[in-house]
């Protein structure tokens, strides 16, 4: 069984790689693409679901490979994470988005501390963020329920799709938003938009427990 120390330095150092790969990849794409938006977003798209499939292939086995705070809550109200475990995840999390974030500028030669001017806002915008957490979580939900080694590539696969299917190119974790914000390149968000996002997103995470619960009834919770 792998140490908490462990399992909480993997969820900062997955959730590190995996805004390096959406912040990095987003830098590449909008320097390649030559102005084409839709060319960029598939350049963005392709390195996140791959990353993610990885990184969970690689870290699931110690921590579970949440990288997503809605991911870890959700489970802690299953009874299936115990919430001060959960708690570090989300600070562990939450750096290591920052970190990642801080990483590509790097990589890329920008300025190390920076806020995005992407205003992302609207009921519509919203809406999106709560859609693409509902599918994020139904998806793990139905997999651990019935194809526990299906999760990396349904969850790279999802996120794949929803990157072009919601309005808001499915952010779909609170860390994820956070450290968006602080980098002013083709994948941030703007600071003002960040908690609205973050709330339609934990609004969605409680959708899919309730759904998933019903659907895929559990005999009885055991810790993860």
């Amino acid at each position: 069984m792998p140490s908490l120390a462990q399992r909480a330095f993997v969820e900062w150092l997955g959730t590190a790689f995996l805004l390096a790969a959406v912040v990095g990849s987003g830098i590449m794409a909008q320097r390649l693409a030559g102005g084409n938006g839709a060319i960029a977003l598939l350049c963005n798209t392709l390195p996140t679901g791959a990353i993610l499939v990885v990184l969970i292939l690689i870290f699931g086995p110690i921590s579970g490979a949440h990288f997503n705070p809605a991911v870890s809550v959700a489970f802690a109200m299953r009874g299936e994470l115990p919430w001060s475990s959960a708690a570090l995840y989300i600070a562990m999390q939450v750096m290591g988005g920052l970190a990642g974030v801080w990483a590509a500028h790097l990589m890329f030669e920008l300025p190390l501390w920076q806020f995005s001017a992407t205003v992302r806002s609207g009921g519509g915008q919203l809406f999106a963020e709560a859609i693409a957490t509902f599918g994020l979580l139904l998806t793990i939900l139905g997999c651990v329920a019935r194809a526990p080694s299906a999760v990396p590539y349904a969850v790279g696969l999802y996120i794949t799709s929803a990157y072009w299917f919601t309005a808001s190119t499915s952010f779909a974790n609170p860390a994820v938003t956070v450290a968006r914000s602080l980098s002013d390149t083709f994948a941030g968000i703007a600071p003002a938009g960040a908690l609205a996002f973050v709330v339609a997103q934990m609004i969605g995470m409680l959708a899919a427990i309730l759904v998933g619960g019903w659907l895929w009834q559990r005999s009885a919770a055991k810790p993860t």
